[in-house]
């Protein structure tokens, strides 16, 4: 039985669910959303903390700074608030109510953008906003998880090592790309350390990070209004992108098995059912993993609120495993 002094002492590395009797699906998902701060970014808050206090950036009286769409915004609430630190979170009108109320009882400040830039979309303003406040104030520390490299060697030093124990016959790993921080750190143990295991990108319809076309994005976690500054294209074997509502729809079959998973889940499992049912017609049979960043708990108001998905998506989007389609209203 574990005993922890600190929130950040805990991160559950060993759960991975079977999806193939729950959804047919032959992949098996890495749980990272059992931990204090409910999501994988757990691992890049507490490595990028510390890696600033070991450089003296941080000390008493500072304020971490950081741009989020939430899941990093609520594991850095509660590592500054564990150390001492203030924190201001700079998020966007996407970010989730429950995320926000989380972030904020750990003691943070939020400032929410709401209009975008020209070229940078919503995560260029709060870009800007976070320089701003840098600037004005000297108290203010930003970690920066676009360009730390603290973010990427955190999931090189426990995730993919992680799946690799568990799984020494793996064959394909499914990550989704935001920062590309998970995406980063797992590419380049895989291919110093098993090179014959494919990579597969998720990325959301929308997303600009692969030099697809920008578009409308509602569900945080996945995808980037801008190219994602530590991304190297050349650690990535394929990029499968999906639409919103094909996200929605398979978070939906997830809950209707029982397991109540995130946006971002939801979004890795759509990619690799459909990539995985292309390798079972060619006769082909993979140990595949797909990484899932966190629980559903914070989706409640979104992916999991019948009103917000019909409006954004249609009654359609409803659909799930068993086969039962929602009459539209």
């Amino acid at each position: 039985m574990p005993v922890i002094s600190n929130p950040q002492e805990f991160n559950e590395e060993d759960l991975f669910l079977d999806l193939r009797s729950a959804l047919g699906i032959p992949l098996y998902l890495k749980c990272e959303g059992l931990n204090f701060a409910g999501s994988i970014k757990q691992k890049a808050a507490v490595a990028m903390v510390e890696a600033a206090e070991r450089a003296g950036l941080l000390g008493p009286g500072s304020i971490i700074v950081e741009s989020s769409s939430g899941n990093l915004g609520v594991a850095l609430s509660m590592v500054a608030a564990s150390r001492g630190y203030g924190f201001l979170c700079v998020t966007d009108s996407r970010c989730n109510l429950a995320t926000r109320r989380l972030m904020e009882a750990f003691g943070a400040q939020v400032h929410t953008v709401t209009d975008p830039t020209p070229d940078g979309g919503l995560l260029g303003a709060r870009l800007d906003h976070v320089r701003r406040t840098v600037a004005a104030d000297s108290r203010y520390v930003w970690l920066n998880q676009y360009l730390n490299p603290n973010n990427w060697q955190a999931h090189y030093r426990t995730t993919a090592p992680a799946i690799a124990r568990q799984f020494p016959g793996l064959d394909v790993l499914f990550v989704g790309a935001g920062t590309t921080g998970t995406l980063m750190g797992c590419a380049r143990w895989f291919r110093e350390h098993r090179p014959y295991v494919r990579i597969v990108a998720v990325d959301s319809v929308g997303s600009v990070a692969f030099g697809a076309e920008p578009g409308t994005r509602m569900i945080p976690g996945l995808g980037a209004g801008v190219r994602p500054p530590m991304l190297d294209e050349s650690l990535v074997d394929e990029v499968v992108h999906v639409p919103e509502a094909d996200t929605v729809r398979m978070c939906h079959r997830l809950a209707a098995r029982g397991f109540l998973l995130g946006g971002s889940t939801g979004t890795v499992v759509s990619a690799a059912a459909g990539w995985l049912a292309g390798q079972e017609s060619a006769g082909r049979a993979l140990t595949a993993v797909g990484i899932s960043p966190d629980l559903g708990e914070r989706y409640l108001d979104t992916v999991y609120q019948t009103n917000w998905v019909q409006e954004l998506y249609g009654p359609e989007a409803l659909e799930f495993a068993a086969g039962i389609v929602p009459e539209p209203a």
